[in-house]
């Protein structure tokens, strides 16, 4: 069975005889005859009484009432074959940081005008998440900070972010206008990244070499460390430099060794299957 023959049959009954359906199609009236013959042999009844008239017999009746939903669908799915080959429809998942996610609008409305029919999921995590994610093959590619020896991957650097210390305004501190000290901070509680959050691990590495460990409490989400210095006394908030804090809050000068943070695009060497769809996307 294939197109030509359903449309065939579809034009005998619309047409009402072989005559007008094969001068409707551009014809042999042996060939429509030869197509239906086909068609039948392949579905093994017959469509039509022999005579001059076409008149359906009890099976083809059936058989009429699914003709154009069998066309509708073959169309279908030979427009959604031709369109998949030509990559304007299907998914993209794609892992990205927290701090990012303020730029997916702009993003997805750039990206839909060009490719329409492209579904993009936007997956937020940490780099660790992320890295796991893309490890699985959950993700295509990932926007996040470098994690060394992790998988074979490839990284291409976008940008630097920095570890930054915020206070509420009525905080003790926020009245010293000068550099502080990590063992100075030291003695307040403080409100950082989850446990496997890149920026955590860095903030725990400057704190090795002095013998007071701070009071952390961690929350995953960072666009909440802000709200918790202004609501939970006397703490200060470990987030970085692109979070947006409140106005209640003010950003510390602190002496920290190496606090900037490299953020890039992230592939799976072993699924670096990058599409021109998936390229665009990246651009």
């Amino acid at each position: 069975m294939d197109l030509k023959e359903l449309i065939t049959f579809q034009t005998i009954l619309r047409q009402g005889t072989f005559s007008k359906a094969a001068e409707t199609l551009h014809y042999a009236q042996s060939t429509i005859t030869n197509q239906i013959k086909r068609l039948e042999k392949e579905l093994g009844i017959e469509l039509f009484y022999r005579g001059w008239e076409a008149e359906l017999t009890p099976a083809g009746k059936i058989f009429a009432e699914e003709v154009d939903d069998l066309i509708n669908h073959w169309k279908f799915v030979s427009e959604q074959a031709k369109a998949i080959q030509k990559e304007e429809v299907g998914t993209i998942n794609i892992g990205i940081i927290e701090s990012i996610t303020n730029i997916v609008p702009n993003i997805l409305a750039r990206f839909s005008k060009e490719k329409p029919k492209i579904v993009c999921n936007f997956i937020v995590g940490n780099t660790d998440s992320l890295a796991a994610a893309l490890e699985k093959k959950e993700v295509d590619f990932a926007i996040c900070a470098e994690i060394a020896g992790r998988f074979p991957y490839t990284f291409e650097p976008l940008y630097e972010e920095q570890l930054t210390f915020i206070v509420s305004k009525k905080h003790p501190l926020a009245e010293k206008s000068r550099k502080h000290s990590l063992k100075e901070l030291c003695e307040y509680p403080i409100v950082a990244g989850g446990k496997n959050c890149i920026y955590q691990l860095k903030l725990e590495k400057n704190f090795l070499n002095i013998s007071k460990k701070p009071f952390c409490y961690t929350v995953s989400q960072l666009s909440v460390i802000p709200t918790c210095v202004n609501t939970i006394d006397r703490t200060i908030g470990v987030i970085v430099s692109s979070i947006p804090i409140t106005d209640n809050c003010i950003k510390l000068d602190v002496d920290i060794s190496k606090s900037d943070i490299t953020i890039g695009i992230m592939r799976n060497i072993r699924n670096d299957n990058i599409t021109s769809s998936k390229q665009l996307l990246l651009n």
